[in-house]
């Protein structure tokens, strides 16, 4: 067990990525918590443009930047109440200490400074698709999650769809496309989706998270559009199957013995887990743990950890699943899950046993741990000047 004293905490937030009002929330719940143990927080935001905010209070300046798409599910109150707990201190600061921004190509004071752990809330490409994390390996920086490869594989569908593949796992059938077939062959691209997947479909871009660019596609006629679309948001576009089934989540911790929590049911009245389903207040409904038989939560847990071993993860992650029948379907990894208080990865180690607050410890002990392992110096020095 490492010693969980006071620690000097980077939290990075905001990114350049679709879900920049996720990460704000996640993370006013993480700096909450730490500064409740007493940890010294050093807030680091990234804005939309990928230029660093710093100093002052990044987080209350980009939350009032994107105040009116800011996610209206915060049912915890996380983030008025960290914009409130550090409102007072800003308020009596100089202006020189407010926020402030620096070039994107830039490395800001922030990450200079000795940093002990770095907790990653960044959603999405540029923060969860290994970008940032290998800006860690480089600065020598314990930081909590998965590393360089099991973020990038986590990030990519496609890629991690051929990983499950080569381990084994069962998957949704799919089809891959590149933007460059679509628009050089898109006819034989469509015969292919139909003979392989067939109508409903889900079509996706490979890079992206929170159901951004993706639809629904009915019947022939919609594909294009779909595609199209998917095209807008990333080169590689995947095509798969339409489930007619249950959707559950694992959530999964540990580092070379990881264990999983309680499964949990995701259930709505949509038609689809799109972005407004899962992120507007009152859409989505996280039931712990799913009502499914004992054996089935079984092999759940089993595939969970057996996904999170094979894209070698780290950390933490949530483990998607489709439940068609009795057939257990691995769906995806997301190695930095969404984080406030009441997100499902957190509701369901609540409900195995693991408070959020003690969650957050033991990703920092994890953290450290597997910095040691890889023989990191720590505790850490940061990024020279």
């Amino acid at each position: 067990m490492i010693c969980m004293s006071r620690l000097r905490v980077g939290v990075v937030f905001g990114g350049r990525s679709g879900e920049h009002e996720v990460s704000l929330a996640s993370a006013a719940s993480v700096i909450a918590a730490l500064e409740e143990r007493g940890h010294a927080v050093v807030p680091i935001g990234i804005a939309r443009n990928g230029r660093w905010v710093v100093g002052g209070d990044p987080l209350r300046a980009l939350a009032a930047e994107a105040r009116v798409a800011l996610p209206s599910n915060d049912a915890d109150g996380a983030v008025k109440k960290a914009l409130a707990n550090r409102a007072e201190a800003v308020e009596s600061a100089s202006v020189e200490s407010l926020a402030r921004t620096e070039p994107a190509g830039s490395l800001p004071p922030e990450l200079r400074q000795g940093l002990d752990v770095v907790v990653i809330m960044l959603h999405g490409p540029y923060g969860e698709d290994g970008t940032i994390q290998g800006l860690f390996e480089l600065a020598d920086v314990p930081y909590v999650g998965a590393g360089v490869l099991a973020s990038a594989v986590g990030m990519d569908k496609v890629t991690m769809k051929a990983v499950f593949q080569a381990y084994g796992l069962p998957i949704v059938e799919h089809v891959v496309v590149t933007r460059h077939e679509w628009r050089s062959a898109p006819d034989r691209v469509a015969a292919r989706v139909a003979e392989t997947v067939g109508f409903p479909c889900f079509v996706k871009p490979s890079n992206l998270g929170s159901s951004v660019g993706i639809s629904k596609v009915s019947e022939a006629g919609a594909l294009a559009a779909a595609v199209d679309l998917a095209a807008r948001h990333d080169r590689k576009i995947l095509v798969e199957r339409a489930v007619r089934g249950r959707e559950i989540e694992v959530s999964v911790l540990g580092n070379d013995e990881p264990i999983a929590s309680f499964p949990g049911e995701i259930s709505y009245d949509a038609d689809w887990y799109d972005y407004s389903t899962k992120y507007l207040e009152g859409q989505a409904r996280v039931t712990v743990p799913a009502p499914v038989s004992p054996e089935t939560t079984r092999r759940i847990r089993e595939l969970a950890i057996a996904a999170f071993r094979a894209v070698d993860c780290s950390g933490m992650a949530r483990v998607d699943f489709f439940l068609e029948g009795d057939r257990v379907l691995v769906n995806e990894i997301n190695t930095i899950p969404g984080f406030t208080a009441t997100s499902a990865y957190a509701k369901m180690w609540a409900a195995s046993g693991l408070g959020y607050t003690a969650l957050i410890d033991r990703l920092i002990e994890l953290a450290i741990e597997r910095h040691h392992d890889k023989g990191g110096t720590g505790p850490a020095t940061g990024l020279v000047g």
